[in-house]
């Protein structure tokens, strides 16, 4: 009747009434209680009853399954019950349905402790081969979930065959409305193939139920993702109100704290608060380092890189989306719909003068995206792309693409990126003589209610039109022998523009031009600015 906590507690009251001998027993409601009492997200009450328990237990049946609520208490840290794993597997003996429970929480171990996606796959599977032996349908369909949402994850061809499995009658009403049930493994597959409405539709039929069997930690879960949803199609501000509804039930109960605070980082940059989000991106982090939890890490740090990235600080979005590169390269990631970072790492290299980095990345990213069908990604390769080719000079290649990834993130529905492409052409455009309209950005921006993002429209709006980054004819020449962004700045310099100015102009920081400056100098063999003018002058005189 959706209040697992009410019987949690009737369930212990019952067992200290249950003469010894009866059926069930004492130990087996108890066992129930503990169950409920995870449901309803008491995890602390969960564990204590299952250690009584287990001090008297002797039946394998009902010491691996006290077990499991022991493991399964420990949520997201389970490096802390790491240890209980020889134990358990001892108790399970030769039991196939008892070792595919073990097998389907050892899955989970790979994933989250040692970040191994594919023995974690190799693992769910081997686990739903048991249950099946085992005829336990409810831990088969869990661990068909669990591999094919990892399959999903890895980019694996056989994702949706295992989707389609997991999905077949008969269901088990607990694992269709469960956080990793069946249910939730579709969801995501509908979620990285761009089928955003469906995938809204899914989502919100989970929360429903979810809330309906008061399974507390699914509901956490299920906003989450409802918010990730809202944001991708750009409903930023229904999104920020899900994340924080999400991120007050984990703090209440105890559960999923830091993947609800990873969520609400990533809303608020879109649609709040720049500095809390940067806040709450650092707390997933720190919550991941202290859980061992490799996967929710990568996701913490991008949520933090795209926080820095709105915020202006090019240079440690650039230091928080390397490390997730590398995080995901070592688990084995190559569906890049599951993070959908690549594109802010190419435009903070780009913004800190690294652009044959950042393309380096969109063709490495291209191939897998465009293995598997990923039109979102895509887009955004796109956009970031054309930022490299503007800084290469190739302005007019630059506007023709930002226009048809624009086009096509309209399309498919995903109406933030649609204004940061809309964005990226104005302030491209402003590089050209003539007054630059900002109009359809804001526009885009205010319908997706993406305040951070307004501003940033505002002061594109507020510096007014930028002067055409030109280089005088007769100092060309000096600046043949320097790379395409120190020609950049150098020409700003002969202008008379400030570095704040130059920074202003060319969307990187002040320390990334005085980084370029000092190459600039070392090159053309001279000291300071000043020289840059002099030469700029004295080719003018020849």
């Amino acid at each position: 009747r959706g209040a697992p906590s009410v019987a949690a507690s009737l369930g212990l009251l019952a067992a200290r009434h249950t003469p010894g001998g009866s059926a069930p027993g004492p130990d087996e409601r108890r066992l129930q209680a503990a169950e409920d009492a995870i449901i309803a997200g008491e995890a602390d009450l969960a564990r204590d009853i299952a250690r009584e328990v287990l001090t008297r237990a002797s039946v394998p049946a009902e010491r691996v399954r006290a077990w499991m609520v022991v493991i399964e208490a420990a949520g997201q840290a389970l490096g802390e019950v790491d240890a209980v794993f020889p134990q358990v597997l001892a108790d399970a003996g030769d039991d196939p349905k008892l070792l595919a429970l073990v097998h389907y929480q050892l899955a989970w171990r790979e994933l989250v402790v040692h970040g191994d996606f594919d023995k974690a796959r190799q693992e769910a599977a081997h686990a739903a081969e048991l249950a099946a032996r085992g005829e336990d349908r409810r831990t088969e369909l869990m661990a068909l979930a669990f591999q094919s949402s990892t399959e999903t994850l890895m980019g694996h061809p056989d994702a949706a065959a295992t989707v389609k499995r997991a999905l077949r009658e008969p269901q088990d009403p607990y694992v269709a409305c469960h956080h990793n049930g069946a249910g939730m493994a579709r969801f995501r597959w509908l979620l990285m193939s761009d089928q955003l409405p469906q995938a809204r539709t899914t989502i919100t039929g989970l929360l429903r139920e979810a809330r309906r069997r008061g399974m507390v930690e699914s509901e956490v879960h299920f906003l989450r993702f409802l918010a990730d949803t809202e944001l991708r199609t750009g409903h930023c501000g229904r999104a920020l109100d899900l994340a924080r509804e999400s991120l007050r039930l984990a703090r209440d109960s105890g559960i999923g704290e830091g993947a609800s605070a990873m969520l609400a980082s990533l809303a608020e940059a879109s649609g709040g608060d720049v500095d809390r989000a940067l806040a709450l991106a650092r707390e997933a982090a720190d919550h991941a380092e202290v859980d061992g939890d490799q996967m929710y890490l990568s996701r913490a740090l991008a949520a933090l890189g795209y926080a820095q990235l709105v915020a202006g600080d090019a240079a440690g979005a650039v230091r928080s989306l390397r490390r997730v590169r590398e995080l995901e390269q070592g688990m084995g990631i190559t569906d890049p719909a599951r993070g959908r970072w690549h594109g802010d790492l190419a435009e903070a290299l780009v913004r800190v003068g690294e652009p044959a980095e950042a393309q380096e990345l969109i063709n490495r990213t291209r191939a897998h995206a465009l293995r598997l069908d990923r039109g979102g990604v895509l887009a955004v390769l796109d956009r970031a792309e054309a930022l490299v080719r503007a800084a290469r000079g190739e302005h007019q290649a630059a506007e023709a693409q930002l226009t048809s990834a624009q086009d096509r993130l309209g399309a498919l529905g995903y109406g933030l990126e649609e204004a940061r492409a809309a964005f990226v052409l104005a302030r491209l455009r402003a590089r050209r003589p003539g007054a630059v309209a900002y109009e359809e950005a804001a526009r885009l921006f205010r319908r997706c209610r993406a305040v951070p993002w307004l501003r940033q429209v505002d002061a594109a709006v507020a510096a007014g039109p930028v002067r055409p980054e030109t280089v005088p004819a007769a100092a060309s020449d000096a600046l043949d022998g320097l790379a395409s962004m120190e020609r950049q700045v150098a020409s700003l310099v002969m202008e008379g523009a400030t570095n704040r100015e130059i920074a202003g102009r060319l969307f990187i920081s002040v320390k990334t031009v005085e980084a370029t400056l000092t190459r600039v100098y070392r090159k053309l063999g001279i000291r300071s600015r000043v020289d840059i003018v002099r030469l700029a002058a004295g080719r003018r005189t020849q």
